[in-house]
């Protein structure tokens, strides 16, 4: 499923004009890993110990260009990090205050009308609280 989603990738990476260069294909392929919405101290820490030459330049510039071509997500949660998804769609997010993991949550935006006529283009819904696991 994970390979499938790499080639998906790398397509939808042409098609939006990026090259899919081998440490940008391999920060994909963490993203796509991992659920964890990884921080871009986080992508490097994970990566550089199979990729030597991996600087943490790369993969700053590598996230800005992702998410300013809207593959990737950025995620404002915190005022001290910024974290990225590559589930661009509609969902919302949650975060435990005890351990700090963040989840995916699916949360039903079906339309958004204001009447002053703006032009919707991100929702960010965010929740706060215990997880799961904490709660035990």
């Amino acid at each position: 499923m994970i390979s499938i989603r790499i080639k998906q990738s790398e397509h939808k990476l042409r098609e939006i004009g990026v090259s899919p260069s081998h440490s940008r294909m391999k920060i994909v392929s963490y993203l796509i890993g991992n659920k964890n919405h990884p921080t871009v101290d986080e992508i490097y820490s994970a990566l550089k110990p199979s990729m030597p030459t991996l600087s943490k330049t790369t993969v700053y510039s590598t996230v800005k260009l992702l998410v300013d071509k809207g593959f990737l997500l950025p995620l404002f949660i915190d005022e001290n990090e910024v974290r990225y998804d590559p589930d661009v769609s509609v969902h919302a997010h949650f975060k435990c205050r005890k351990c700090g993991d963040l989840h995916d949550v699916q949360a039903s935006v079906q339309k958004i009308y204001n009447k002053e006529g703006h032009l919707i283009e991100n929702t960010h819904i965010y929740f706060t609280g215990i997880c799961f696991h904490c709660k035990k």
